[in-house]
């Protein structure tokens, strides 16, 4: 049967350490899988919630984007997706009594774990200014306190709107559609920090921000790449498809600055090689880079290749260059200038085993690069990736079969979040069809992103703070910067399934909304509703959740937005516009002016005047929160590839978004090729006696929320303060296995001088990383991770890049 809440936080002194693993999943996997389900469910809750886990009747699972295939197995989930369908399918509940028992002053003091672990939500919440208890609060009295805020700011560009990666297509809309009938662009999201490298380097070479390939493709290359990503973790049933490409001869290289154990060895639960004959062996080749050697040892493949095109020809697809691309003399020329002897300095990879990689490639008929945050959260994230393409490109593996681009997504939604336009510069194209179907005009300015949001709540520019979904503050970069720009909000909104950080770091007031997860059944004034979300390869597919609500008036985040669309845009019949009266684009127009022409026009006998006067979405929202098909047909009109949308979801159907580079070699660029970049060579320097931090993940972890306590895979247990770090730079910096230490980060101000903060009481664990390289669980070190420290052209935080020292903790 299900168990209680836990009482206490993480005991830091229970911390123990054994042997990282060298096999990833196998029947350990299930077992630990199974155990947090009961802790979080019983055991006939989970048989009957896991049986429907990505499913074709079933819900999408809440954790990662990973596709599923056609053919679905019985069980189609992985241990970390039980444990994100445990916690959020969880018996536990949080509601007001709870709140009445625990102050804000209490709850701050507790981790994240222990926050996350007490339950859902059941009811919204209020904090009064000033107020040491949330309190309950009606859903009128909340969301009309929500729109009365955001009616009476000065300028909607003093509200901003977060979005996290799990939100369905129809709830991702209609909230942009909400934040733009109000007058701005100010939509940060999760793809800001973790995939938004990915995409400006993919648009601007390839003219589209995805990857190019599908699921059949990973089965069919003959060569896979997997750089900077931990599958084991992050992924686990991207090794199923990784195993199946091994069956039918695929060669696997993983380059990461860790040996992680989910592309060493996978033993396939659900088969009797990966139960008993101990599974299969994935990378074939494991080169341990430096973190922020990618783009050497990309431009070390690009300059091998075209090393032995010149002495022997054959290597190069002449016709692919010849015909789709443009700008390959340039990068000629930039990899005929970088040296060997770089190239190895910023891999710390001898040239030897370069060109062994290198070699890998020129032989493969078919080339899959697939990669993750490892390689887009470092200031030359954008160049890194332009040279994976350069690389892409030299032997036409764009648009063919097992051949492409892979940046492999985290939550389950955060693409469709994009293309849905959760995006702080949306296209015009995009705008103008919004226009259209919904008679206003959009503005055009562009919006904050995720760091010039936080930038902007510093500097006391934002008054009111709406998050759906995610947990901000314990997400995003430099927290102690983040707590205190959050605190001078006016008011901070959450719209969550369970209690984060994000609750109780807040501003002057504060409301919680609790709303409905992919594992609960919405019934709505329309019947049962089902939801849509794309995957990590541009497939779109329903899901539709079974379990009853945790509390019977529980909204969907379709319904409260389509609530919060109808009182905030209500005043259309007495001609007060809500702000956005005067088009962005149009010019200096003086917006007073506009809204006493609309008062005046509105004490008229004209209507239709009073109506054309305010520039608002028209929109029948009661309806579109009784239908989710009727959200989805206005979407069909504004989004491209959404045909019959309707009818394709219908029955379990998966359908792909279009995709020009994958489906005919198009590309939506200036020159309607594909384009070579020539980039100069990139990577960290690092002072004498520091080391360069990465943050990850533990195993018992997705993104912020924490199910465990345990890395079983690098062999810790029972905590998380811990800094991976190579034994010969602990024996340097004067150091021992064991030792507490402050990690302490470094940023150089403009004036020479440097801003340190300080993440403190951390157990060095003497670990193979490369040297000077270190790593360390987030949130618990986003505190070091500087706002300005962010990658170039796609502003990402460079969380894999920190410089910090070790100190020893002061004496007490």
């Amino acid at each position: 049967m299900a168990t209680k809440p836990p009482t206490t936080d993480i005991d830091e002194s229970r911390l123990h350490v054994t042997r990282p693993k060298k096999v990833a999943v196998g029947v350990p996997a299930v077992l630990h899988a199974l155990q947090i389900a009961n802790e979080q469910m019983g055991v006939t809750r989970s048989i009957r919630t896991l049986m429907q886990v990505n499913q074709k009747d079933g819900f999408d699972c809440p954790g990662c984007a990973w596709p599923e295939e056609d053919k679905r197995h019985i069980a189609e989930f992985c241990e970390n997706g039980a444990k994100a369908v445990a916690e959020e399918a969880t018996v536990r509940r949080v509601g007001p009594d709870f709140f009445a028992t625990h102050s804000m002053e209490d709850l701050r003091g507790h981790d994240d774990w222990w926050l996350g672990q007490q339950g859902r939500l059941t009811q919204p919440m209020i904090l009064d200014e000033g107020a040491t208890h949330y309190r309950p609060i009606s859903w009128d009295d909340a969301l009309g306190e929500i729109a009365a805020s955001l009616r009476g700011l000065d300028d909607p560009d003093e509200a901003v709107f977060y979005t996290s990666g799990r939100t369905s297509n129809e709830a991702a809309f209609l909230y942009q559609l909400l934040v733009r009938g109000l007058g701005t662009n100010n939509l940060p999201d999760c793809s800001n920090m973790c995939h938004e490298s990915s995409g400006s380097a993919l648009t601007e070479t390839i003219g589209i921000g995805k990857g190019t390939v599908s699921i059949e493709d990973i089965h069919e290359a003959d060569l896979l790449i997997v750089a900077g990503q931990n599958p084991g973790t992050n992924h686990p049933r991207m090794l199923s498809a990784l195993e199946k490409a091994k069956a039918r001869g695929a060669t696997i290289v993983a380059i990461n600055p860790l040996p992680e154990a989910g592309l060493l060895r996978f033993e396939n639960p659900q088969t009797p090689k990966g139960v008993i004959l101990g599974g299969t062996k994935l990378a074939d080749q494991f080169v341990q880079i430096r973190l922020g050697g990618d783009q050497a040892l990309f431009q070390a493949i690009g300059k091998h290749l075209l090393e032995v095109e010149e002495r022997e020809g054959g290597v190069l697809d002449r016709a692919f260059i010849d015909t789709h691309t443009v700008g390959f003399d340039e990068y000629v020329d930039e990899m005929s200038r970088v040296a060997w002897s770089e190239l190895e300095t910023a891999t710390g990879v001898s040239e030897a085993s370069l060109r062994h990689v290198a070699e890998t490639v020129r032989t493969s008929k078919a080339t899959i690069v697939c990669w993750a945050m490892g390689l887009t959260q470092h200031k030359h994230s954008v160049p890194t990736l332009r040279d994976v393409v350069n690389v892409l490109l030299l032997q036409g593996n764009i648009g063919r079969a097992g051949a492409g681009v892979c940046p492999v997504r985290g939550h389950s939604n955060v693409q469709g979040d994009r293309t849905m336009g959760i995006y702080e510069k949306p296209s015009e194209a995009f705008l103008e069809a919004l226009d259209r179907e919904f008679s206003f005009t959009a503005p055009r300015e562009h919006g904050y992103d995720t760091v010039e949001a936080i930038r902007a709540m510093r500097d006391g520019k934002v008054r009111v703070f709406l998050g759906m979904g995610g947990n901000f503050v314990s997400a995003t970069p430099d927290t102690r910067v983040v707590e205190d720009g959050m605190s001078r909000c006016d008011l901070t909104v959450h719209v969550s399934t369970k209690l984060n950080r994000s609750h109780v770091v807040t501003g002057r007031r504060a409301i919680i909304l609790p709303t409905l997860g992919r594992t609960d059944r919405d019934a709505r004034a329309g019947g049962e509703q089902r939801v849509t979300v794309e995957d990590s390869m541009g497939a779109v597919h329903a899901s539709r959740g079974r379990l009853e609500p945790p509390s019977s008036d529980m909204l969907s985040e379709v319904a409260i937005i389509a609530r919060l669309c109808a009182l905030v845009f209500a005043d259309a019949a007495t001609g007060v516009s809500p702000r956005n009266a005067a088009p962005a684009h149009d010019g200096d127009v003086d917006r007073d002016q506009v809204e006493r022409t609309a008062a005046e026009e509105a004490s008229g006998p004209d209507p239709a005047g009073v109506e054309a006067a305010a520039n608002i979405p028209r929109a029948d929202w009661a309806a579109l929160e009784g239908d989710y098909s009727l959200v989805r047909a206005h979407i069909e009109r504004v989004i491209p590839g959404f045909d019959d949308y309707e009818k394709r979801i219908a029955k379990g159907r998966t359908f792909f978004l279009p995709n020009g580079p994958r489906d005919g070699r198009r590309f939506a660029t200036a020159s309607g090729r594909a384009h070579f970049t020539a980039n100069p060579l990139e990577y960290p320097r690092i002072p004498e006696g520091r080391l360069l931090l990465q943050t990850l993940r533990s195993h018992d972890q997705y993104n912020t929320t924490i199910y465990g306590k345990d890395d079983r895979y690098r062999g810790i247990h029972d905590g998380r303060r811990v800094v991976l770090v190579n034994a010969e730079d602990i024996a340097a910096l004067g150091f021992a296995d064991g030792d507490i230490v402050d990690l302490v980060s470094e940023w150089p101000r403009t004036d020479g001088s440097l801003e340190e903060r300080r993440a403190e009481a951390f157990r060095i664990v003497e670990y193979r990383t490369p040297r000077g390289n270190a790593a360390a669980y987030y949130p618990e070190t986003n505190v070091l991770v500087p706002l300005d420290s962010t990658a170039d052209v796609s502003g990402t935080p460079t969380s894999k890049s920190v410089i910090v020292r070790l100190e020893r903790p002061a004496a007490s």
